[in-house]
């Protein structure tokens, strides 16, 4: 592990020890495309964790697919949404191209693995994830299930951790991105520097390509 993330960890522990927290099972969402959604609808939620954003978009009625690789993450979405037979759950990534890949695993993880579910990430390089430790999971192509859906999709939340410009490209690129009304993404740039050009150059194509309305980057 790097000096750098070295001392991250430290520091994280010192702030875990002097106030330990809780893992976030409630959100406010006032974002009218998140609680307008209708049961005529579909929803995918894409690093789904604890199903803060999954309960929001199930409450509608809407059809709710939600991804979530991380093990301990996605038994706590299990059991959130135990009695919401609209929502659909998948313990796989979302990616570019199916296979297998490693999840890496946040630098605290151990002291609260529901707590720090949420920095899981497929890359390595992401600040607050430890290299050294991981766990494999399955990943699907992303644009390959929205296209078998045969049907379009209401809404699209994507937050996985750095992965996300992998997935916007192939949306892009193969017109998979037609098949879906609106689009919101949290972006990993800032946690990930090695992807600060690539951030650059997606919000760039996505501005040409006049879909700046479609693809909301600031959501949050």
């Amino acid at each position: 592990m790097s000096l750098k993330k070295t001392l991250k960890r430290w520091g994280g522990e010192l702030v875990y020890r002097l106030k330990p927290g809780k893992a976030q099972h409630v959100r406010e969402v006032t974002i009218p495309e998140f609680l307008n959604l209708g049961p005529d609808d579909i929803a995918i939620d894409c690093g789904a964790n604890l199903g803060v954003i999954t309960t929001v978009l199930a409450r509608s009625g809407a059809q709710v697919h939600a991804f979530e690789p991380n093990p301990d993450a996605f038994a706590s979405l299990r059991s959130k949404v135990k009695d919401m037979a609209n929502v659909h759950l998948h313990q796989q990534a979302v990616l570019d191209k199916p296979g297998t890949l490693r999840l890496y695993l946040h630098l605290n993880y151990a002291r609260n693995p529901e707590r720090f579910s949420q920095g899981s990430s497929l890359m390595s390089e992401k600040r607050n994830v430890d290299e050294a430790h991981g766990i494999d999971v399955e990943v699907i192509d992303l644009c390959d299930f929205i296209e078998k859906l045969g049907r379009p999709v209401k809404l699209l939340k994507i937050d996985i951790e750095g992965a996300e410009y992998a997935v916007l490209h192939a949306m892009l690129d193969r017109g998979t991105i037609d098949l879906v009304e609106k689009v919101f993404v949290e972006t990993h740039a800032h946690a990930i520097p090695s992807l600060q050009q690539t951030d650059a150059a997606l919000r760039q194509r996505i501005a040409e390509c006049g879909l700046s309305e479609k693809i909301d980057l600031n959501w949050i």
